[in-house]
């Protein structure tokens, strides 16, 4: 089925009145959603807009503008509120941007290379910035709809570009995939994250159901990886919804929050969780307070999820199978998917309709056509012993504890594997006890890991990652690189004091 934008299979999917969309404060019906976009639209195209950044915080303006963009096949440029000056400014200057809808006109040491601003209110609180400026002429694939930046493990974003049929073909893919009809999805990635995008708004509206999104600030959200539990606890009950999309931080969270009192809504139906390896005694967890959490992989050179486990097709300990339309192969360890591959990146035609992703994870697919991700390929630990060990599968078992906050595991060429660690506060003040606390918590996970993989020796950081620049992604994973540099003298200190195992 040909889909040309979200607008256009409303009139399919609902009637006049129905509340396809809603924030903490109101709602939007079909026929309201409709009037908004297409007046949006009219008003981009009269000024001839033909590339469009938005930077927004999340709520219904920014989904408005997402489908009129669409409707009017405008190039939209969804710019994280997160990203730092020097990351927007970047991306900016990449793309070849005419305008820009933004909830901060000023956008201070961003625009300050670029003069001769027109300015318009739209949507009530955003402001429609021109750039009378020309800007550069900027390489794009053709039929680019959408380009979404990755920061990776660097501080440069990358721009994947992708067209609007691709992202609704995924979504059309999920949909089918998760089969709950008419879903109540609440949003509480930031919109400018493919995934939330495709999967938690696309998704159910190509369902028929209605999405709630909040503001990052009445989530919770402080920064792009602090978050105020409370907050994000109340939304969850006050909307009862049948589906979320989380982080494994995040699960987590709610996994914490349920085993001191609180209870998940019956409403839960699914909760996908994905971003980064989940260690399967986390899923269990969840569902044994009442959270029904499947996890998923994905990536955005591939329009966001390539498999995820649904509640008829599940495997615990797997990302479960492969949409429909991808393919997935396994080449020397790393996992190669194919079917919807990425248009290619901004301004490097060398990656253009490439008809196959190497996606850098390493993997495996079972008879029945599970996939397993065991981790980062370049972030592949080889000890001083031969022993193939990934960073990730180790630190998503300790950080399914709720004790720790950062959990980064080192071994390159070392007889052992050892870890720089942060935790949540708790109620031991005395640092002695505390350490007891941490290295019980230690022991009892490395019981469940080969010897090869335990830790052997720690440090405890005296503030977080977080807290530390230039430590973490824009996406909240360790820069391992950073953090080894920084940290090169504990690190060296760990391992001289610790006797070299001699038993192979």
């Amino acid at each position: 089925m040909i889909m040309t934008s979200i607008i256009s299979q409303l009139k399919k999917l609902y009637k006049g009145d129905d509340i396809v969309l809603r924030d903490t404060n109101k709602s939007l019906s079909c026929n309201n959603l409709i009037f908004q976009c297409e007046q949006l639209s009219s008003l981009l195209v009269t000024h001839k807009i033909r590339h469009l950044a938005l930077h927004a915080d999340n709520g219904l303006n920014w989904l408005i503008t997402d489908f009129a963009c669409q409707k009017s096949q405008i190039c939209l440029l969804p710019l994280p509120t997160f990203f730092s000056i020097a990351q927007l400014k970047h991306a900016l200057r990449d793309s070849p941007v005419e305008a820009i809808i933004t909830s901060n006109p000023a956008l201070p040491g961003v625009l300050e290379d670029i003069t001769n601003h027109q300015y318009l209110t739209v949507l009530d609180d955003l402001t429609l910035i021109i750039l009378n400026t020309p800007n550069h002429v900027a390489q794009l694939p053709e039929n680019t709809g959408k380009i979404t930046y990755t920061s990776g493990s660097t501080g440069t974003p990358k721009g994947v570009c992708l067209s609007n049929q691709q992202l609704l073909d995924q979504a059309r893919a999920l949909a089918e995939a998760v089969a709950i009809p008419k879903p109540r999805h609440l949003c509480l990635l930031p919109l400018s994250t493919l995934l939330e995008n495709v999967a938690g708004v696309y998704a159910p509206i190509l369902a028929g159901g209605e999405v709630i999104v909040p503001s990052l600030d009445e989530i919770g959200f402080t920064g792009s990886s602090s978050i105020v539990a409370e907050k994000m606890i109340t939304l969850i009950s006050r909307f009862q919804p049948n589906s979320l999309i989380l982080t494994p931080q995040l699960l987590l969270l709610l996994v914490t929050a349920a085993n001191s009192g609180w209870r998940p809504p019956p409403t839960f139906k699914f909760v996908a969780v994905g971003g980064s390896r989940v260690s399967p005694e986390l899923l269990q967890k969840a569902w044994d307070v009442g959270i029904p959490a499947y996890e998923g992989y994905g990536l955005s050179e591939c329009a966001s999820v390539v498999s995820l486990n649904t509640p008829s097709n599940q495997l615990a300990g797997s990302c479960g199978k492969p949409l429909p339309h991808l393919n997935i192969q396994i080449v020397e360890d790393e996992i190669v998917v194919s079917g919807n591959s990425m248009l290619g990146y901004v301004n490097n035609p060398a990656s253009w309709n490439q008809a196959s992703i190497n996606t850098g994870d390493l993997g495996s697919l079972d008879e029945a056509g599970f996939l397993r991700i065991q981790g980062r390929s370049k972030n592949l630990l080889i000890s001083s012993f031969g022993r193939n060990i990934s960073p990730e599968w180790v630190e998503s078992e300790f950080l399914s504890n709720s004790l720790f906050l950062d959990f980064v595991v080192f071994g390159d060429a070392q007889p052992f594997c050892i870890a720089l660690l942060s935790t949540r506060p708790t109620q031991t003040s005395d640092a002695k006890n505390h350490n007891k606390q941490i290295q019980a918590v230690i022991n009892q996970v490395n019981q469940y890991l080969p010897d090869y993989a335990r830790i052997k020796a720690w440090h405890l950081l005296s503030k977080p990652l977080a807290l530390q620049k230039g430590l973490l992604t824009d996406n909240g994973r360790p820069k391992r690189q950073a953090i080894l540099d920084q940290y090169s003298t504990k690190i060296q200190n760990l391992y001289e004091a610790e006797p070299i195992p001699l038993q192979l």
